[in-house]
């Protein structure tokens, strides 16, 4: 294989996260990638993706799997086929993406890992959004140390409305924790250490017309790590700040688009110590504090969070980069996830 051609694609499921994620990506990056084939159970999508992308179309995943010029098979199927549609890929020893959540379950992801590595087929999982440039930004400052020792992390993705897809039930693999929450999960993680944290979780239905959970509260806690709190919501007309981060030197809080922090310098402080006399006038202790604010806008930028996760993947197929996105560390999210499903019995 030419190191400088594209990689062969092949795209299995053409819904809202195959065509408007995954393909729309790909249109974007012809240098790095090329869409070959695609395969769908809905006629129309087929004809589409016919008409516009002028690619190979399949009905039946086994005939897709055994077209040879495929090289990277992107599973973007509802969430109950990740595994399996992953493991079919990898035995016919194709390279795979597989959409998040990468499983239901930790016996589901290890089998996927296990035939990654018996057959030497590349396994990745489309985190993207640790691709985000506001959590970029926030390990940013977090590393910076400006905001000192960090206490507390909350994470929020919250909104207000019901939905009815088939996102929304249990049988498919739905619930707002699978969908979204395995993004803010990945985030959390990638900010605390590989200590195994002890896990709370609460979720219920809100709005949803299925049987699956659309409102998730999730408490993490390691030994001598932030506890982080995320709350995932359609239930929350008056949505607070994505992010709120709280140090012993100061706190950043913010929105995907725009951020600040502000914070103390140590240093400057004024030498105490405890003090067990009562106060002057019975007065609560007080000092003026000289603040430092720093603040962060997204700019407008041409590479989404998207295509700075296949740019990772480009380098590691063509140009032998160590693999950005890895399963094994994926799977430690989904069974936080079982977890919290177990603890729910949802």
């Amino acid at each position: 294989m030419n190191n400088n051609e594209p990689i062969q694609v092949g795209v299995v499921g053409l819904g809202r996260s195959g065509w408007n994620i995954h393909i729309r990506t790909f249109r974007n990056m012809t240098d790095k990638f090329r869409v070959v084939a695609v395969c769908d159970i809905n006629e129309a999508r087929l004809e589409e993706a016919k008409t516009s992308l002028g690619c190979k179309t399949y009905a039946r995943y086994e005939d897709f799997l055994g077209d040879q010029g495929i090289e990277l098979v992107v599973v973007a199927t509802p969430t109950y086929l990740h595994s399996p549609y992953s493991i079919m890929a990898l035995k016919s020893r194709k390279k795979v993406v597989c959409e998040k959540p990468m499983a239901t379950t930790t016996k589901d992801a290890d089998e996927m890992i296990r035939v990654s590595k018996e057959t030497g087929s590349l396994l990745t999982v489309f985190q993207n959004r640790r691709y985000g440039k506001d959590h970029i930004k926030v390990k940013e400052v977090i590393a910076s140390g400006k905001l000192g020792r960090i206490v507390q992390i909350r994470m929020t993705m919250n909104s207000f409305g019901r939905r009815w897809d088939w996102q929304t039930l249990k049988e498919f693999g739905g619930g707002s924790l699978n969908n979204n929450g395995i993004h803010l999960l990945d985030r959390a993680l990638q900010l605390m250490s590989e200590k195994e944290p002890e896990v709370f979780c609460h979720l219920d239905r809100a709005l949803t017309l299925g049987d699956a959970d659309d409102h998730v509260k999730i408490i993490l806690k390691a030994p001598g790590e932030p506890l982080v709190d995320i709350e995932l919501t359609s239930a929350c007309a008056y949505p607070i700040e994505s992010w709120l981060v709280m140090g012993t030197c100061g706190t950043l809080i913010g929105t995907p688009s725009e951020l600040k922090w502000k914070y103390i310098k140590p240093e400057e402080l004024s030498p105490r110590a405890v003090d067990k006399e009562p106060t002057p006038d019975r007065s609560y202790n007080r000092e003026d504090l000289h603040w430092y604010e720093e603040t962060w806008k997204e700019e407008d930028s041409l590479i989404t969070q998207e295509m700075a996760f296949y740019t990772d993947l480009y380098r590691t197929i063509r140009e032998g980069a160590p693999l950005a996105v890895k399963p094994e560390e994926v799977r430690k999210r989904i069974a936080i996830i079982e977890k919290c499903h177990k603890m729910n019995n949802l």
